[in-house]
């Protein structure tokens, strides 16, 4: 029989993995049912995707097929996807944000379509160009862990032994100290020129979009910036960067990443000990001591108190045992048990 596959025998067939069942039953009519089953076939034989990523797909597709039986008023079909356009893609994701649903899942769930889609079209089944035209929300960039305190510390006093030439160590140990112990953005701390350098117990810092705010300064981080500035070997004016490297040119934010890394390895710590890490852990610190939130969204230059409570991870058991201390009802309970 000339051209016809070689038989893979019993014993090969009994060791291919089965295709799984759809995670859910999907709302579309019997032909775009059997191509999404030739669509799960394909990710599984071809792409090798885990049980657990085509679950979460099929899920996905099954939403906005379910969407579309209301947005259109009948169970849809290949053809009805081929007609869509941005407007129907969009109110998808509108209604989806009705929904609760968060910026991450609706990113994952666009890029689902936008596969099923592109595989589509090279199938030859539908072409729909509409998705070019939609953006979703962009996903929230992951909020750095902060260090523990001990880890701090222990950061602060070894950032200075990295350097054998005296001064490029005191300069790093400012730095850190403006990071960890004002709060300071790292882009900010490098945009201080020598007349901005604190001589007192604040300073005037320029943050995101030009806006000015005063920070605090602890007399030790105002100790660590006079040792570096009398240390260092380059003739600076008033108008020169603060902090700079060897040759005299304002420091470069990748000199600084490349030191935090080194202090990774040399200490232990976990990746997630970045310049950015101090700022938060200076806010997380601040706030696991009792400072409120107000005070500390001033600090961070924060347009918005929302954002200093997702930046600095407010640690729900300790708010739990504030309110049981703080509230009269808690206090009540308390005696009753105490009489009972």
């Amino acid at each position: 029989m000339t051209g016809a596959a070689p038989d893979p025998g019993p014993a090969a067939q009994e060791t291919a993995p089965p295709v799984p069942g759809p995670a859910v039953a999907l709302a579309a009519d019997a032909g775009l049912t059997a191509v999404v089953t030739r669509w799960r076939i394909w990710l599984w034989a071809e792409r090798r995707v885990s049980r657990h990523t085509l679950d979460a797909y099929v899920r996905d597709l099954a939403g906005f097929l379910a969407f579309l039986t209301d947005h259109l008023g009948g169970t849809p079909g290949l053809s009805d996807l081929a007609t869509l356009d941005a407007a129907d893609l969009r109110a998808w994701l509108a209604w989806r944000g009705g929904e609760g649903v968060g910026r991450t899942a609706q990113a994952r769930g666009l890029s689902t379509l936008r596969g099923f889609f592109r595989w589509l079209d090279r199938e030859g089944l539908a072409h729909n160009p509409a998705l070019a035209q939609v953006r979703g929300p962009r996903p929230k960039p992951p909020v750095p862990k902060a260090l523990a305190e001990d880890e701090a510390a222990e950061a602060v006093k070894a950032v200075r032994d990295l350097e054998d030439e005296g001064w490029v160590g005191r300069r790093d140990l400012a730095l850190v100290m403006l990071l960890y112990g004002a709060g300071l953005r790292l882009g900010e701390a490098l945009a201080l020129n020598q007349r901005d350098a604190p001589d007192g117990p604040a300073m005037t810092v320029t943050g995101k979009g030009r806006k000015q705010r005063v920070v605090p300064v602890l007399p030790v981080v105002q100790d660590a910036v006079a040792e570096y500035r009398a240390a260092c070997p380059l003739a600076l004016g008033p108008d020169d960067p603060l902090f700079v490297g060897v040759r005299g040119a304002r420091l470069n934010p990748g000199v600084v990443q490349r030191q935090v890394r080194r202090l990774r390895e040399a200490l232990g710590l976990p990746e997630t000990a970045t310049p950015h890490a101090l700022r938060h852990s200076f806010a997380t610190h601040l706030l696991g001591r009792g400072g409120d939130l107000r005070t500390i969204q001033e600090l961070l230059g924060h347009a918005s108190l929302s954002t200093t409570q997702r930046y600095t991870a407010v640690d729900v058991a300790r708010l739990k045992r504030m309110h049981a201390d703080a509230h009269p009802r808690a206090r009540v309970s308390d005696q009753d048990k105490e009489g009972a």
